[in-house]
């Protein structure tokens, strides 16, 4: 059995801090679901696995190059960032950012919590999105909470950081932009190749995106409700656009 030394340790904890993994270029990966995520679309990518031996876990989805390290649950539970760890943890080098294909794109701006990030995550991929750009501000998609509530999601849609001012001005698909005075999503003209915005979770789309929107669209509100999560609020926006543009 390995036993983690207090070197191994602080480096990856560290890695659950930004600067740090923009340094290494690493991130962690916890759960089995997750991690075995990782293996089967990005192996090439991984580069140790720590499991406990009770870990419900597939052992030969772990490649040769890989470092595949039986640990204590003490050990396991010293690197991880869960309050129940679920016996297994992969470290893994950042992703490659795949070429933009067509359909819907999500832009995500100044988006800040990371439980937040990972469910628009899975949800655009569930609504068949292949890649989201999210402004400079937005969490850090290799923030251990956005990795874990993405549920593997981020290893197959392509998600990169740009400034979304200069990103969007040099645009010519429609530019759908999620707003309160928006037309209503269920009767608007919705296009199958265009841009879908989404705010923050208090201050919504920032000023100076706005002025980018060619369409704003709203969800119709129906009870009493002051508003809905960015996350719920992006999952009702792409079924709309996956429904109509799919007939």
């Amino acid at each position: 059995m390995h036993s983690i030394s207090k070197a191994e340790k602080k480096a990856v904890n560290a890695l659950a801090i930004k600067k740090y993994r923009q340094s290494e270029e690493q991130f962690v990966v916890e759960g089995v679901k997750p991690v075995e995520e990782l293996l089967i679309h990005a192996p090439q990518k991984v580069e140790k696995v720590y499991l406990t031996p009770q870990a419900n876990f597939d052992r030969a989805l772990v490649p040769a190059h890989v470092a595949l390290l039986e640990v204590s649950e003490k050990d396991l539970k010293g690197i991880s960032n869960l309050k129940s760890p679920q016996g297994v943890l992969a470290v893994a080098q950042f992703l490659e950012i795949s070429p933009k294909t067509k359909g819907l794109t999500l832009v995500l701006d100044n988006i800040q919590d990371p439980g937040n990030l990972g469910t628009i995550i899975r949800s655009a991929e569930w609504f068949g999105v292949k890649e989201i750009i999210c402004s400079k501000e937005t969490v850090d998609v290799y923030n251990p909470k956005v990795v874990q509530a993405a549920m593997g999601s981020i290893f197959r849609v392509a998600i990169n950081y740009v400034d979304l001012k200069a990103y969007l001005e040099t645009s010519s698909l429609p530019i759908y932009g999620a707003l309160l005075e928006g037309e209503n999503v269920y009767t608007a003209d919705l296009n199958a190749e265009g841009i879908l915005i989404m705010g923050n979770e208090g201050k919504g789309i920032t000023p100076e995106i706005i002025t980018c929107i060619t369409h704003p669209v709203t969800i119709p509100k129906m009870g009493e409700g002051e508003s809905l999560n960015v996350s719920i609020a992006s999952a009702v926006l792409l079924s709309e656009f996956a429904r109509r543009t799919s007939l």
